[in-house]
């Protein structure tokens, strides 16, 4: 019996890493061998990223709520500890806003912990 192959198959699936390649440069865009390492590769990084952005932004959150507590003479630890005490519900990611869009809602907020 003659051996069976899928081409179908085969080229559907290197046309996909294909068009996930677009934009690579040099034979990383168009050489199935070099565009198939570089997009498992550049997929490794995406996942990883994506786990990645969510501490950033926790980083950026408590560095923006430091400095919005530090002009009212409280530190961070000091401030978010006031804020767990007195049962306000508000996030990080809130009170970075808060801070940095609206400073006299940041302050009220202040006010209510000291």
């Amino acid at each position: 019996m003659p051996r069976s192959v899928n081409a179908v198959a085969r080229r559907a699936r290197r046309k996909k890493v294909l068009k996930q390649a677009k934009g690579y440069f040099g034979r990383r865009k168009n050489v199935w061998t070099v565009a198939k390492n570089a997009v498992e590769k550049a997929m490794q990084y995406s996942y990883r990223d994506r786990r990645n952005k969510k501490r950033t932004f926790r980083r950026l959150w408590i560095t923006r709520i430091n400095a919005g507590a530090r002009l009212h003479g409280m530190s961070y630890s000091q401030f978010m500890g006031a804020v767990k005490k007195n049962n306000i519900e508000l996030n990080r990611k809130v009170l970075a806003d808060l801070a940095m869009n609206h400073p006299e809602a940041f302050e009220a907020v202040v006010k209510k912990v000291k």
